[in-house]
């Protein structure tokens, strides 16, 4: 093998790792978005603190989303 495959396989390497530590921490904050919007903090009874909630579990849920867009 020469030392140009070792690199192109070192690098592959390091591409797919990369790509599966992305992947997981994409699962992992989709989760916790899904929690946060699942949790049950707001009832929606139209109370204007449950329509807060409401409103706030949707910002967090879409921020944590928005950090696997960055």
């Amino acid at each position: 093998m020469t030392q140009d495959e070792i690199i192109e396989m070192a690098i592959q390497g390091h591409a797919s790792t990369r790509d599966a530590i992305r992947w997981a921490m994409n699962q992992e904050r989709e989760v916790v978005a899904n929690w946060i919007m699942n949790k049950g903090f707001a009832t929606g009874h139209g109370d204007s603190i449950v329509d807060l909630l409401d409103q706030l579990e949707s910002q967090i849920a879409d921020a944590i989303r928005a950090r696997g867009q960055a």
